[in-house]
């Protein structure tokens, strides 16, 4: 990664194309600019580099820098083509990052096709970013291009050979007899198997799905290749038909896991094959085999598929063409059998079109097995881009490249003779005389150091090889190197530097293997197993081609073991930290008495700890201890150049007559590579060794090329042992590449320079960041074991000299070198500590495992020992503290672990890394807040400070020493158990204090208690933890005298420091949770007291709404609760007590918010004024002369004094001071503390008063204007701030759950007022009903008794009807007696009535016995009621069963007849309440009805109306009593007067027949009687015959003589009978008309008694 500032150019001028689908693609993401300057990988660093979060796209222009960015975290989601809006995502701010995620997804809308975002991004890069790209992609198991679409589709395509050759990775062979040899190689120039898969015709397959199951297995979630199922694949293709991209499938040695035994290319040509004919016949002539999906064929790609045959070296159809259709099938323009016409051998044609995706991926895989090893021939796409360049494709790799790959082979020629005999001819000045000079040096500053005069051998010895180092001139290699690096096209420099560390790397690769070796069971035969026209195919170079600094060619079964999920590890149990503490001094003591686990026991470790699932380390378990601890010492890598050439300069400055090339304008170059992005080396570990001169120029000519003001440093290192991946971490956090040293000899101090984006510069305070990386630290020479510790020693305490931030990288490896990196650490710091400052330090840890957390919990507590005094003090919270140390180790197992582009990447990875960059970053804002950022010569004078007290040895600890690294960390333990025991002591203490503060209770809002209270437990605390870290200091006293190894000086102010600080910062974090926990115990008793008064105003409220709803019938809505809340809200802040504040006053706040107000404005030169803010006003504003400049009051001098112009001014001016009292009011009135935004807003309202009004007045107006209203500001401001600032966060608290509050409400509204309606339902439905019933009932046959008791003729038909006809005599009308005999039921239906109605005007019990009635059922529903609600208290119940169980009670106990029951079977009863409350709403309904019932009974009601109320009419009733039998006489229609149980039907008193109209039953019934006779008597002779079922006697009316009772009435109405009828009155003789009343009735009671009625 390169300084963003020298942006290379592109390698060729692109032109933009045509006005096309392509360009319209390009211009929707944002991408139509960099056509003709493409992005290079400095673009990153805003892209990845200085982000510290994932960015979500929002619009398509943002989705080439999401993929980026995702890209270089390896996420999985880096293609996805989904954005999101921005208001979805300001509404998902406050959400986890899990919610996020999952809404993202739902919520997204896809922008353009996948394919389309990668394809766009790679043409709109340049090839050393298409480089990166593609190695990210490879390790996201992403499919990479091979052959590019040109943006102008008249354009050829292009073949992406140069980002191939970054793609390294090993893999394994199945073949036992190479021992399950590792082999490596690069993707470019490896002979492998090349499958290339396309498409002729339409099928519903998804080719690229069948792909994602062959490259990954049946059920794999990996989409290598992307397809129409993701997301946005569906949407058409502008950009990428005619891509040719390719997958990597790499075994693991694992025949099990494994689906090919060997490494298989496949390519995948998107779109139709038939349009894409150049790309089809590279695919076909450059492929192991072509694999051709065959969907719906038409003549043109029948052809295509018969061409296919002559040119593919192995050809496999497979059939998806539709069966209905047989003239488009494959087989139907060939032949049944395609495999005979095409002369294909047997199986080359899968017939897929009954298969599902998943089938045809199992079958095709089988195929290529089949074929596999021996069968497919061997290809390097290396060699297909000559065949590529035949065809007419453009090939990336031009003449440019050409070149610098020529001059690199140049520099390296001879290396063929071995690395360690071309270091020795080529780069001289690296042997064994620098070394030697080194160490004469030191051996001078330490005899300087010690007063001592040098020694003259020492002397003559250094002479001497000055002398011989004289003789040097510059070797062939390196001439051409620096001329190299010395070119002005920089874009060839590029080249040649990548290239020369691919080709280094390759050289160190064929120690390991020959590509000859890669597949020895694979017959690969160059020649006779190739067509003829791609015989060239074979051709390719002799050499592994492809090295990227993110991939290495070894590893070990431990870097193997990190499959598991990645994620932050914070240390946060102190339980779990004493348990790990304990298991450090075990350890650690156990390496203080030399006594070191055996190597095969941690083997076996080792072995133990690896996920068997997850088994695909690429070393044989026997060397992986030895591989890891010894690098090859003869490797050679760029670094070895660049040193040379340093020395080389720095050689000329030691021994002027050295050196016959221009070596002046070595520093430049090396300036303009650390500026590109190269490392320069600080300090050759090797020769333990740093070239001042050298280092010294470069410094000197970079702060030449840099801005004056753009130097300032920080420095930030990473130090781990060698084989911690130092160089990889790098790269990730901030893409650096630095040279890796596992397993070269590499060994030393690498910086590169980043600078910093405009945003970080502020909060860091510095323009650069340096990274120094610690390469080859602990690694062990067998030659000179001492030699090399003192060498670590030295070369860790340079490192941690210069660093402002260290992190301590700790490997997951457990080896013995874990003893060597602790010491080297330990002994580094202790250095540190002596000459200068310490740096900030973070850890990090590769692995979750036991030992891993040991060596970084220990290292974390030596650097928080030594850090005590380099803490801020500003923030001494001993939370803060304790949080810092915890939080500063992180868990990330990187993509760097995985030696195989084969492991997938960790979801995980991705969050964790970033959490580990902003733990970086936060570090390097705290040295911001410690220390000045230094500049380029500071950094320079540090540099020389630290190296000339390593050579003189200046420090208490030797380079040599061990023992006081251990001691010191066992002292550090030691110290951090006291530590735990003294906070656990407080946090007892704590506790207790905590119980004393909250049984004040009541007494918490009294100020003068709870004062006097915490002014006593503060001065016990403060005893207490003195008393407690006095224990300590004990301790640590007498643990210094017992170990002689800590007996020095040096480690008890250390310890006593952390003393004093530990006792500091835990008193002062005592007295902060006591001021805490009493604010908060006064704060809980404020909330109960308002949520008491917030409860009582809403039940006042609540019962109000309930009453005015059951009254109104109408159901409220949300709207109108909402704001009936904010009534019973704002009334109980209004009269709520708040607890006054103590001296707080706003001036200050109010001045200096209008103090940035006048900078922001441009009037400073006011700011005298500004201290008149706070003091009283005696008179309001006025406008003054001050107020308008000289040429203003000129100008209006004549007008009175420039009295219109005043005026005006000050209208303005009260205009303002009435906008300013209504701002006041409102803010005043609403429920919240003063806020310093208030004055902001204020001051803005001013500004735009005045802009409105344009006058011609000076600023003093405005400055004067502001300062007046900011001064009544403060008073006005102030009585707010009282009364709420001691309560603000309360305040704030009940402000923040007032929607809860609201909600609540509202539901408790909902709930009462369901249960009123349900509970008035029930009332009005059932217990209405059935209280009624009981009451009415029973109440028609009282009533009937009641009248039988008092009228004797209600007791039979017979008594009934006498009663009747002596009334009718009695009453002497003749309508009544017309009525009587016409309508006898209705007459004396009419009768009962009126006895009834009678009889119930004349009682006064009806009224009682209602009442009566009422209270008893009204008795009997409460108790059932109270039944039912006993133990359901508070409970929440359904009241459906509730309320049967009532119904039940009633009838079993009550013995009620229960009315309508069947309602309770609907679901609008079941609701669930609170049983209680709705006992309650069901009492108060129960009594109100019965309160209802009885001032209803208790009315004068007519006795109509009360008739209808009972259930059994009394009238009917007594009718049915005294009814009969309903016959009558067919003669005369007079009634049957027997009783029931008869058989033949008798009449007492017939009736005569005048008495009846002619056309009367009696007429109908006799039809031979004449109508017009008129005598009074009938002859009639045979009426038994008629009439069977009568009795008719002498005292019939065909007698001679009716009755007296008859007679009488016969007379006495005579000729009303006549005129009713309309015929003559009858013939009545005197003595009919003589019979009286009484002798009518004596008749009437002789045939009555004579007829036993």
């Amino acid at each position: 990664m390169s300084v963003k500032s020298p942006k290379l150019p592109s390698i060729k001028k692109k032109k933009p194309p045509k006005d096309n689908a392509q360009a319209e693609a390009l211009n929707t993401l944002g991408l139509e600019a960099f056509l003709t300057t493409p992005l290079d990988p400095a673009s990153l660093l805003d892209i990845s580099t200085w982000t510290l979060e994932k960015q979500a796209p929002l619009e398509p222009k943002d989705l080439p820098n999401a993929f980026l960015q995702r890209l270089w975290l390896f996420s999985q989601d880096a293609r996805s083509p989904c954005c999101k809006p921005l208001h979805d995502v300001l509404n998902n701010s406050n959400n986890s990052p899990e919610e996020i995620r999952n809404g993202f997804k739902e919520e997204s809308q896809c922008a353009v096709n996948p394919l389309d975002l990668v394809t766009a991004v790679f043409m709109s890069a340049n090839t050393f970013l298409q480089q990166e790209m593609t190695v990210r992609m490879l390790q996201c198991q992403f499919a990479v291009p091979l052959v590019l679409p040109n943006k102008d589709p008249e354009e050829a395509s292009r073949f992406l050979l140069w980002p191939l050759r970054g793609a390294v990775t090993q893999w394994r062979s199945h073949f036992p007899e190479n021992n399950r040899k590792v082999y490596g190689g690069d993707l470019a120039s490896t002979y492998m198997p090349v499958v290339s898969c396309v498409r002729l015709g339409h099928s519903g397959v998804s080719k690229s799905q069948v792909l994602n199951n062959v490259i990954g297995g049946l059920g794999s979630s990996c989409d290598t290749f992307l397809h129409r199922g993701m997301d946005g694949g569906q949407l058409p293709r502008r950009l990428s038909n005619g891509l040719v991209e390719i997958g990597w499938y790499l075994p693991t040695g694992d025949p099990v896991r494994d689906i090919f035994p060997v490494p298989v290319v496949i390519s995948n040509l998107r779109g139709d094959a038939s349009k894409h004919e150049k790309c089809l016949s590279l695919l076909c002539q450059a492929s192991s085999a072509v694999v051709v999906f065959c969907g719906n064929l038409r003549e043109k790609e029948k052809q295509v598929l018969v061409s296919c045959k002559y040119m593919a070296h192995k050809l496999i159809l497979i059939d998806l063409s539709d069966a209905e259709n047989n003239d488009n099938r494959v087989v139907g323009f060939a032949g049944q059998n395609l495999e005979e016409n095409m002369e294909l051998p047997g199986g080359s044609v899968v017939h897929g079109t009954d298969l599902s995706e998943e089938e045809l991926a199992n079958t095709l895989c089988g195929s290529l097995k089949d074929l596999l090893p021996d069968e497919l021939k061997l290809v390097t796409l290396e060699a297909a881009a000559k065949l590529a360049e035949e065809l007419g494709l453009n090939v990336d790799e031009g003449a440019i490249c050409k070149k610098a790959m020529a001059t690199v082979e140049k520099v390296l020629q001879g290396l063929d003779e071995g690395s360690a005999q071309f270091r020795d001819k080529q780069l001289p000045l690296q042997g064994s005389l620098w070394s030697k000079l080194a160490e004469m040096e030191k051996e001078e500053s330490k005899q300087r150091k010690e007063g001592k005069e040098i020694d003259g051998q020492l002397q003559k010895e250094k002479k001497d090889i000055l002398i011989e180092l004289s003789c040097y001139k510059m070797t062939s290699a390196m001439k051409i190197f620096t001329g190299a690096l010395s070119a002005t096209d920089k874009v060839e420099r590029t080249y040649f530097l990548s290239w020369m560390k691919l080709r280094l790397r390759l050289n160190q690769m064929e120690k390991q293997n020959s590509p000859k070796d890669l597949f020895t069971k694979l017959k690969t035969e160059k020649k006779d197993g190739l067509p003829e026209q791609c015989d060239n195919l074979q051709n390719g170079v002799d050499y592994d081609t492809g090295e990227s600094d993110r991939f290495c060619t070894d590893s070990t079964p431990e870097e193997d073991n990190t499959e598991e999920q990645l994620m932050n590890h914070e240390l946060q149990d102190s339980e779990q930290q004493v348990e790990i503490s304990q298991g450090l001094v075990h350890i650690l003591q156990t390496s203080a008495e030399k006594t070191i686990e055996p190597q095969s026991q941690q083997k076996e470790h080792v072995e133990s700890t690896k996920d068997p699932g997850r088994d695909v380390s690429f070393e044989h378990p026997t060397d992986s201890c030895q591989q890891l601890l010894e690098p090859d010492q003869s490797s050679l890598g760029l670094e070895h150049f660049l040193r040379e050439m340093g020395l080389i300069f720095e050689l000329t400055h030691i021994s002027p007559r050295s050196g016959s090339h221009n070596v002046l304008r070595l520093p430049s170059l090396a300036t303009d590579l650390l500026l590109y992005g190269i490392p320069l080396e600080l300090m050759d570990g090797n020769a333990s060794n740093i070239p001042m001169r050298w280092l010294a120029c470069v410094f000197a000519e970079l702060k030449l090329r840099l801005p004056q003001k753009q130097c300032r440093t920080r420095v930030l290192t990473n130090l781990g042992v060698h084989h911690a991946r130092n160089a990889e971490l790098l790269s990730e956090l901030f893409g650096a590449k630095f040279p890796e040293g596992r397993k070269r000899s590499t060994k030393g101090l690498y910086m590169a320079a980043l600078c910093l984006p405009d945003r970080l510069r502020k909060e860091m305070e510095c323009d650069f960041l340096f990274l120094i990386d610690v390469e080859g630290l602990c690694s062990v020479s067998l030659d000179n074991k001492i030699n090399v510790l003192v060498h670590d020693n030295e070369m860790a305490t340079v490192a941690a000299g210069l660093s402002d931030v260290l992190l301590q990288n700790i490997s997951s490896h457990v080896g013995t070198e874990y003893e060597t990196y602790l010491t080297v650490t330990v002994n580094a710091l202790l250095r540190i500590k002596e000459c200068s400052s310490m740096p900030i330090c973070q850890l990090l840890a590769q692995d979750e495992g036991i030992h891993c957390l040991l060596q970084a919990s220990q290292l974390r507590r030596v650097s928080d020992m030594l850090q005590t005094e380099s803490r801020d003090r500003g923030t001494s919270n001993a939370d803060d503290h304790y949080a810092k140390t915890k939080s500063c180790i992180t868990c990330v197992k990187g993509p760097w672990c995985n030696m195989s582009l084969s492991q997938p990447i960790d979801t995980q990875y991705s969050e964790t890394l970033l959490k580990l960059k902003e733990n970086l970053f936060g570090a390097l804002k705290k040295c911001a807040a410690k220390s000045e950022a230094t500049g380029l010569p500071e950094l320079m004078s540090r540099l020389c400070a630290v190296w000339d007290a390593v050579k003189a040895e200046s420090f208490s600890t030797g380079l040599q020493n061990t023992d006081i690294a251990l001691a010191f960390c066992l002292l550090c333990t030691e110290f951090f158990q006291w530590e735990h025991s003294c906070l656990e002591h407080m946090e007892s203490w704590l506790k207790g204090a905590t119980e004393t503060i909250f049984d004040t209770k009541a007494k918490a809002l009294d100020a003068e208690i709870q004062n006097s209270l915490l002014r006593r437990l503060k001065a016990e605390v403060r005893e207490e933890v003195k008393t407690e870290v006095d224990k300590l200091r004990s301790k640590a006293d007498a643990y210094l005298m017992k170990d002689h190894v800590l007996e020095m000086n040096t480690f008890k102010p250390i310890l006593m420091s952390n003393m004093d600080h530990l006792q500091e910062e835990v008193t002062e974090e005592m007295v902060q949770r006591l001021g805490t926990v009493n604010e908060s115990h006064c704060s809980l008793t404020q909330l109960e007291r308002f949520e008491n008064s917030l409860e009582k105003e809403q039940e006042s409220k609540l019962h109000a709404l309930v009453e005015n709803s059951k009254s109104s019938k109408v159901l409220l809505q949300d709207t109108e609760l909402e704001e009936e809340f904010e009534d019973v809200w704002s009334k109980t802040l209004s009269n709520f007590a708040f607890r006054p504040s103590e001296t707080d006053d706003i001036t200050a706040r109010v001045t200096n918010v209008l103090k940035h107000n006048l900078i922001r404005c441009g009037l400073q030169k006011h700011m005298t004024k500004l201290e008149v803010i706070g003091k009283n006003q005696t008179s309001g504003f006025q406008v003054n002369d001050e107020h308008f400049g000289y040429r203003s009051r000129l100008k209006h001098m004549f007008e009175d004094n420039n009295r219109l112009q005043r005026i005006e001014a000050q209208q303005v001016a009260c205009k303002v001071k009435e906008e300013y009292n209504q701002f006041v009011a409102d803010k005043s009135s609403l429920a919240a503390d003063f806020s310093d935004s208030y004055i902001a807003e204020l001051l803005e309202n001013v500004e735009k008063a005045l802009k409105e009004k344009a006058m011609e007045i000076r600023s003093a107006f405005e400055v004067d204007l502001k300062v007046y209203l900011c001064s009544a500001a403060c008073q006005d401001f102030q009585q707010l701030h009282d009364r709420y600032a001691k309560d603000s966060v309360l305040l704030t608290t009940i402000t923040a759950t007032k929607s809860k509050y609201m909600s609540d409400f509202i539901y408790k509204f909902r709930k009462r007022d369901q249960c009123q309606r349900v509970a008035q339902a029930f009332t009005s439905m059932v217990v209405k009903p059935t209280v009624l019933d009981y009451i009415y009932r029973p109440l028609g046959m009282q009533i009937v008794k009641d009248i039988q008791d008092k009228a004797q003729q209600y007791q039979s038909p017979c008594s009934f009807h006498r009663s009747l006809m002596e009334e009718l005599v009695k009453e002497d009308h003749f309508e009544s007696f017309k009525e009587y005999l016409l309508n006898y039921d209705k007459f004396r239906v009419r009768k009962i009535q009126e006895t009834v109605v009678a009889h119930l005007s004349e009682s006064s019990n009806f009224g009682i016995w209602r009442q009566q009635r009422l209270g008893e059922i009204v008795g009997k529903i409460a108790a059932a009621v109270s039944q039912t609600a006993e133990g359901a208290s508070g409970v929440l119940s359904d009241t459906k069963p509730l309320l049967e169980r009532v119904c039940l009670i009633l009838e079993k106990d009550g013995d009620v007849d229960v009315k309508a029951r069947s309602c309770l079977d609907g679901p609008f009863f079941s609701i669930t309440t609170e049983w209680d409350r709705f006992v309650t709403c069901l009492m108060e309904l129960l009594a109100a009805m019965r309160l209802e019932l009885a001032q209803e009974f208790s009315q004068n009601v007519e006795i109509t109306q009360l008739l209808q109320c009972p259930i059994i009419q009394p009238q009917e009733a007594l009718f049915e009593r005294v009814r009969g039998c309903d016959q009558h006489c067919p003669l005369c229609r007079a009634p049957c007067e027997l009783q029931e149980g008869h058989e033949l039907h008798k009449a007492l008193l017939h009736r005569p027949k005048d008495m009846l109209p002619h056309d009367s039953g009696m007429t109908e019934g006799n039809p031979g009687m004449s109508k017009d006779k008129q005598d009074l008597s009938v002859a009639c002779s045979s009426l038994h015959s008629l009439y069977p079922d009568w009795s008719i006697s002498h005292g019939d009316p065909n007698t001679e003589m009716p009755c007296a009772y008859w007679r009488y009435v016969w007379a006495r109405f005579n000729e009303s009978f006549a005129k009713e009828y309309n015929q003559e009155p009858a013939y009545i003789s005197d003595e009919w008309k003589e019979i009286t009343e009484e002798e009518a009735l004596d008749s009437l009671k002789e045939a009555f008694f004579y007829g036993q009625c």
